[in-house]
């Protein structure tokens, strides 16, 4: 089991500074370089088509929503006067709207975007950005953003994220 442990703390010494690296760029930007990839891959290298006409309109509608839901929750930062951008020190715990259904609302509209993106595009390599996208705005932005925020907000946030979802 210490050895595991070990490789374990190995590994994350590795990422780390990979990591750090990640995050000078904010999520937007990683959002809209992934849609512009997966429209390149969608058109340019469509490695099969799987998904047909009246599917393609749900994907439309879907990504429609996930930038509503992203909106919703960088509204609700503006309502609270809290700092938006990624390791600003929080003013405020967010916990009220769309944050009663998930800690990470803007994330997951940017999710919910680009799996709607992928529907309607309806071949099978845009989908190969999605989990790209993930594990980046995962490792390099959430994971580092909730430490701050037990930081900021010890148990007020400890309490907030045993009663919602990270993700939904």
């Amino acid at each position: 089991m210490e050895t595991s442990q070990s490789s374990l703390d190995t590994l994350y010494r590795v990422l780390d500074p990979i990591n750090r690296e990640l995050r000078k760029i904010i999520p937007p930007v990683y959002f809209l370089v992934a849609l512009l990839l997966m429209f390149i891959l969608g058109y340019f290298m469509p490695l099969s088509h799987l998904i047909y006409v009246p599917l393609r309109v749900f994907g439309s509608l879907m990504a429609i929503l996930g930038i509503a839901v992203t909106v919703w929750g960088a509204n609700s930062f503006s309502r609270e006067g809290t700092p938006i951008k990624p390791f600003e020190r929080a003013t405020t715990l967010v916990r009220n709207g769309i944050y009663c259904y998930s800690r990470n609302p803007m994330y997951l509209g940017m999710l919910v975007t680009l799996t709607g993106t992928w529907i309607a595009l309806g071949t099978f390599s845009p989908l190969l950005v999605i989990p790209v996208f993930f594990y980046i705005i995962q490792e390099a932005f959430i994971k580092h953003e909730e430490k701050m925020l037990e930081e900021t907000f010890p148990d007020e946030f400890r309490d907030y994220r045993d009663k919602v979802r990270r993700w939904f």
